[in-house]
């Protein structure tokens, strides 16, 4: 185990580590990160170990570029990583609301159909933004006991992602299986 951990890293292996890169480097998302808060974020990678002085640095970041994509995604891994499920869930919840803002979609995840963006696209970054986002948002509800929201959030992104390229469906099947095992 490594003491430095790159909070803008992908979660999700090569093709998550792409889609964060291509996020993070697309215009449509505001533009580039402003140097000092990308410098704020290198620090909270360079001293992860110590959560008091990364959060600092990320809260920093956040102050510099708030609302930016990057430093939403670097909390949301931060917190990930560190087992705070609650604040994780917290920021997936800013990332799907600004996921709905860049998207267009209005403000309720809720009320969004399948033909309101490119969803089966996969080269379409600010749809795949908002199924990535909403799928932290699933899991997380799931991990802390908010199941029916975390139901409504993975059946939510499989109407989006009939083909499932976002892994929804596996959310569903281990509610699917427990709720058997309840019966």
């Amino acid at each position: 185990m490594t003491d430095k951990f790159d909070p803008l890293e992908g979660a999700g292996g090569a093709a998550g580590d792409r889609m964060a890169d291509e996020i993070l480097q697309s215009p449509l998302l505001g533009g580039g990160l402003p140097a000092e808060a990308r410098r704020q974020l290198d620090l909270a990678a360079e001293r992860y170990r110590f959560t008091d002085v990364a959060e600092t640095h990320l809260f920093e970041a956040e102050r510099i570029a708030p609302d930016h994509a990057a430093v939403l995604i670097a909390l949301y891994r931060f917190y990930f990583y560190k087992g705070r499920l609650t604040e994780a869930l917290d920021v997936a919840r800013a990332c799907v609301e600004k996921a709905l803002k860049l998207n267009v979609l209005g403000d309720d995840w809720r009320k969004v159909e399948p033909d309101d963006a490119p969803f089966g696209r996969w080269e379409a970054l600010l749809p795949r933004f908002f199924l990535f986002s909403l799928k932290g948002y699933a899991y997380l509800s799931l991990r802390l006991g908010m199941v029916e929201q975390g139901r409504a959030a993975a059946e939510k992104l499989l109407a989006l992602d009939p083909r499932d390229r976002i892994g929804a469906k596996v959310l569903i099947d281990v509610l699917d299986a427990m709720e058997e095992a309840d019966d």
